[in-house]
């Protein structure tokens, strides 16, 4: 590109303050972004990504020491200009749009709040102007939506709510910091295709950080790969996770379960964990967990290479020819013994909530008036069985009832109908504390399951005392075997959530749930939190003692390739009900239902960037009404027959190994359909 770069930064140095002494979150970064063009920032937690966004927003606050030969955004110094630029030139999409926006405010009010602030608007032309917007991020009855609240809006919304404020002023950058990472793979893929618009018709630029490879390959020209606050390897995506040449970003690949290679014996965690910054290392700082460490990476390493590929890796040549780490070969199918009988079954299960009155209130006021709202059936008449020592997937889309059938299936919520089963007894509705002890759960939140007011210790402790495992010294051991078995140091006893990552606190909630020897586990998005090494060692452990202990698991999640690596059977959840099942490698490869169709062909994969134009586009969301009495998908359905859709119940196919698939076309005219993701599986 001849032309100027729209945000130069050189040699940006970062240094915080603390109790510990001085913190180097980054050191000497360098990049540069021109307009249209997208650059990933990958690395692990606590590697700089958001300290780097922080730093170019200005908002790094009173403990921060930036030092920087440039920062400059379209040739003006960027430390002078940030508070001007942010949310005029420069927006920012955070990674949780429910803690983003205002639950006070309607949103028309918080997209249109920039344009009355930076603008000069009026609070009648800036309305108008939300609404435009919430229709160009794809919001459908984007006036209803206007007078809307964050809390009456699905996930996908909220995120493209926020997403239409960050362009309410049309800026010219875009700061994107995991913006997809809570979101199905459907509504994630429509994310990315509003995403790649505004780069083509707006010619935005943008930086976004994810730990999602395959949504950076998809979006992103160029990418920066950070570690410990330094750029070891950057220049185009396309190259670079083609053939890596530092062995960090060799690591992060091998780590990330892909849907397309199905499930492998095992993943590839890095070793280690990230080098203590407040003393930075004058040398190769990822050599302690580096395979191709010598003594010559004492020495200081340069990002040295051609502009599309440059590497801080002396040994970058070495690296590159090396053969990849991971095992793409298919693990040996798992196959229970005929006449296995089910740990833990759910027969006919069944719950509805009935929704109270709401209090509405027009745009900024107005009379309040209640309006009745309709129940939601969120689990119908459900069937699943889970054997000892197999992980049952369960997928779908926000809202369709995985969580809620999660939460039926260990009696924390009261069923309307159906049974449950453990070991062939029927479970009561209030369950004794022997059933507590042999069915946990791992919660999507940490945040809202751990308790701040205690410290690791203290929570891992009770459940050991409470059902009479462990108490005394042996309780404090017990503690400390937790800990390591999730890979944090006894030193995290006495921390709070507080003085923990997201990551880390998820590691403590699985601890927890697995201080009681459960035989049975309900894992509720258990990774979505992780970074992919940390992911990779957490999908291990849970394969080991499944494995060791015969530990069964329910394991709730959307990212379908940690559900194709991890999962014997799968399940496809639609609207409360079960619309597809059977063994993983059976649900990757046709026969299809057309709704698992969709969510395979939404997944974004390393190296197969164009199949996104051949992807199955769903109209509406999960909340589209279906027809009384007929297919609950046909509303969306793509593969949509007719009249019979809408008026008939679909039947339950049944194919060879137990596979089922509830839908109006055969298993032949379904078998037939071309593979949904790269290659089959």
């Amino acid at each position: 590109m001849a032309e100027a770069p729209l945000l130069e930064l050189r040699d940006l140095s970062l240094r915080y303050a603390t109790a510990r002494g001085m913190v180097q979150a980054l050191d000497g970064v360098s990049l540069e972004l021109h307009r249209g063009q997208a650059m990933g920032l990958v690395g692990e937690s606590g590697s700089g990504k958001s300290s780097l966004v922080l730093a170019i927003l200005g908002l790094l606050g009173k403990g921060a020491t930036v030092s920087t030969s440039r920062a400059a955004f379209d040739g003006e110094d960027l430390h002078k200009t940030a508070a001007a630029l942010r949310g005029r030139r420069i927006g920012m999409v955070f990674q949780d749009p429910s803690a983003a926006l205002n639950p006070g405010l309607t949103i028309g009010y918080q997209i249109a709040e920039p344009l009355i602030h930076h603008r000069g608007s009026s609070e009648r032309d800036a309305m108008a102007r939300a609404v435009s917007l919430l229709n160009e991020v794809g919001v459908a009855r984007a006036e209803s939506v206007a007078r809307s609240y964050p809390h009456q809006l699905s996930g996908g919304m909220k995120q493209r709510a926020v997403i239409a404020t960050a362009l309410a002023c049309e800026p010219e950058l875009l700061l994107l910091d995991e913006p997809t990472t809570a979101l199905d793979v459907t509504v994630e893929a429509q994310i990315l295709d509003l995403l790649d618009d505004l780069r083509r018709h707006r010619n935005v630029a943008m930086l976004l950080v994810s730990h999602n490879l395959g949504i950076v390959d998809r979006l992103c020209d160029g990418l920066t790969v950070l570690y410990a606050g330094r750029v070891v390897e950057q220049g185009e995506t396309a190259a670079i996770l083609a053939r890596p040449q530092h062995p960090y970003t060799r690591g992060l690949l091998a780590a990330l379960p892909r849907a397309d290679h199905g499930r492998i014996a095992r993943l590839t965690p890095i070793p280690g964990g990230l080098p203590d910054l407040t003393r930075p290392e004058p040398g190769c700082n990822f050599r302690a967990r580096c395979d191709f460490a010598l003594p010559a990476c004492a020495e200081a390493q340069l990002l040295d290479g051609p502009a599309a590929h440059r590497v801080r890796c002396h040994l970058a040549d070495v690296v590159a020819a090396a053969p990849p780490l991971e095992d793409a070969a298919p693990a040996q199918a798992r196959i229970l013994p005929a006449g296995t009988r089910p740990l833990i079954q759910a027969m006919e299960l069944t719950k509805s909530f009935r929704l109270g009155a709401a209090l509405s209130l027009g745009f900024r006021g107005g009379l309040p008036r209640l309006t009745r709202n309709a129940g939601v059936l969120a689990v119908d008449d459900v069937a699943l069985h889970v054997a000892r020592g197999e992980v049952l997937g369960l997928v779908g889309e926000s809202g369709c009832g995985k969580s809620t059938l999660g939460r039926l299936m260990l009696r924390l919520l009261a069923a309307d109908a159906g049974r449950i089963s453990l070991d062939g007894e029927i479970v009561p509705a209030q369950p004794d504390t022997a059933f507590r002890r042999r069915a946990q759960i791992v919660f999507q939140n940490p945040d809202s399951s751990l308790n701040p007011r205690q410290t690791v210790h203290q929570a891992l402790r009770w459940p050991l005392v409470r059902f009479g495992i462990a108490r005394g010294a042996e309780a404090d051991r017990e503690v400390d075997r937790l800990l390591e078995l999730v890979r944090l140091p006894s030193s995290y006893r006495s921390r709070y959530p507080h003085q923990m990552s997201g990551g880390e606190k998820q590691r403590i909630g699985i601890a927890r749930a697995l201080a009681s020897r459960p035989d049975f586990l309900v894992c509720d998005e258990a990774v979505s939190a992780l970074d992919v090494s940390v992911q990779a060692a957490v999908l291990n452990l849970l394969a080991d003692l499944r494995d060791r202990l015969g530990i069964a698991y329910l394991f709730i999640s959307h990212d379908i390739g940690v559900i194709a690596h991890i999962a014997d059977r799968i399940a496809v959840m639609y609207r409360g009900t079960i619309v597809e099942q059977g063994a993983a490698a059976q649900m990757l490869a046709p026969p299809y239902h057309p709704y698992t169709e969709a969510l395979l062909s939404a997944v974004p994969l390393v190296g197969l960037k164009g199949r996104s134009a051949q992807r199955t586009r769903l109209a509406g969301d999960a909340s589209s009404v279906p027809p009384a009495g007929g297919c609950r998908f046909a509303p969306r359905c793509p593969r949509r027959i007719g009249a019979v859709c809408d008026t008939v119940a679909p039947p339950l196919r049944m194919g060879p190994g137990g596979h089922q698939i509830m839908c109006h076309h055969t298993m032949e005219t379904l078998a037939a359909l071309p593979p949904a993701l790269g290659q089959a599986a």
